[in-house]
C-alpha cells in the first residue's frame, strides 16, 4: 500500500503520468497500474483520466491528504530505525528563499561539521514552493518567511530579522548617504526580484506605503544577477542586509539603509508539524536553536 500512495503522491505533484513514473523510478504503465490498484482498494476513482491526466476527483484531493501524512510517517518510521543502526546520515534536502541563502549557508556549514556522515542538497526557491514541495515531501526542510505567507500547519524556528538596503556603486549619486528613505526611490533606475518572490512582494508593499510606483526594467529571480546589473553601472536594486553582506567587501558596492519605514520581517526554518520529527529535520533545528542562543 505504501508504495502505491507514494505513487499517488508523484502523479500529484507532476501532474503527468509520465513524469510521476520517472520521479519514482517504474515504467508508465507500472505506475498507471498502481493507482488503478489503489482506486480498487478504497473503492473511489482518484484521478481524472481522458487523453492525458486531467486532475484528481473530490475524493482523490482528500485521499491525497491522507497518503502525506502516511507516506511521512512510514518514512519517518524507517529513517529513526536506520538511524539507531547507523547513526544519523543520508541526505537532508533544504529549501531556500534566495535572499536568505547567506544565512543558510552559515547554519549548514555548522550543520555538516556537527554531523559528518549527512549530505544536504540546497535548493533557491520561492516561499510558496517551499512550502508546495513541504507538502509534496519533495523538502525536508525550508529557509522562509514566517509571517507573510500562510504557513498552515508547520513548525517553525525564527532565524533573524531581514531589513532592507539599497545597494548601489560607489559612483551612483546617491553612494554618499548614509541612509535613503522609500519615498526617494521614485526616480532611481531599479532592478528587483520578480514578482513571484516574496521578497519582491514585500518590496513593492513597502513602496506603495511610501507612495512610489516602480515599473524596473530589469526582473531577476537571481540575487547575484542583480547585483551584477548594479556592478555594471547606472542601477540600483533593494536587497536584505544579510543578502548583500558578503558581496559589500569585494568590488565597488555600496548598502544605503533604507528608512521611513525601517521595515523587519522574520525569516526562520519551517518544517511539518510532526511528532516525532525526521532525526534529520530534528538535528538541524537543534543546531539552528543553538545558533540563535
Amino acid at each position: 500500500m505504501i508504495d502505491k500512495l507514494e505513487m499517488f503522491i508523484a502523479l500529484a505533484q507532476a501532474r503527468h503520468f509520465g513524469r510521476a513514473a520517472e520521479a519514482v523510478g517504474v515504467t508508465q504503465p507500472s505506475l498507471s497500474a498502481a493507482i488503478r490498484q489503489l482506486e480498487d482498494s478504497l473503492g473511489v476513482m482518484l484521478v481524472l483520466r481522458g487523453s492525458r491526466y486531467g486532475g484528481l476527483t473530490p475524493e482523490g484531493e482528500r485521499v491525497l491528504q491522507w497518503a502525506r501524512r502516511i507516506v511521512a510517517d512510514a518514512r519517518a518510521m524507517r529513517e529513526e530505525l536506520r538511524v539507531t543502526r547507523a547513526g544519523l546520515s543520508g541526505t537532508l534536502r533544504l529549501g531556500v528563499i534566495p535572499t536568505a541563502l547567506a544565512a543558510a549557508a552559515r547554519l549548514t556549514a555548522a550543520f555538516a561539521a556537527a554531523h559528518p556522515d549527512v549530505r544536504i542538497t540546497i535548493l533557491s526557491a520561492t516561499s510558496i514552493a517551499i512550502l508546495d514541495d513541504l507538502d509534496a515531501l519533495a523538502l525536508d526542510t525550508g529557509i522562509s518567511y514566517l509571517d507573510n505567507e500562510p504557513l498552515g500547519t508547520k513548525a517553525t524556528l525564527p532565524l533573524f530579522e531581514e531589513r532592507y538596503a539599497l545597494l548601489v556603486r560607489e559612483d551612483h549619486v546617491l553612494a554618499a548617504r548614509d541612509a535613503v528613505a522609500w519615498a526617494e526611490l521614485g526616480e532611481v533606475a531599479l532592478c528587483l526580484l520578480t514578482p513571484d518572490m516574496q521578497n519582491r512582494r514585500i518590496v513593492a508593499g513597502l513602496l506603495a506605503q511610501a507612495g512610489v510606483t516602480v515599473a524596473p526594467r530589469i526582473e531577476s529571480n537571481s540575487t547575484i544577477a542583480l547585483l551584477g546589473q548594479v556592478l555594471a553601472g547606472g542601477w540600483a536594486t533593494i536587497l536584505p542586509l544579510g543578502a548583500a553582506e558578503a558581496f559589500l567587501s569585494h568590488g565597488p558596492l555600496r548598502a544605503l539603509p533604507l528608512t521611513d519605514p525601517d521595515a523587519r520581517h522574520r525569516v526562520g526554518l519551517i518544517a511539518p508539524a510532526r511528532e516525532p520529527q525526521l532525526p534529520l529535520v530534528a538535528a538541524l533545528l537543534a543546531e539552528a536553536g543553538r545558533m540563535v542562543r
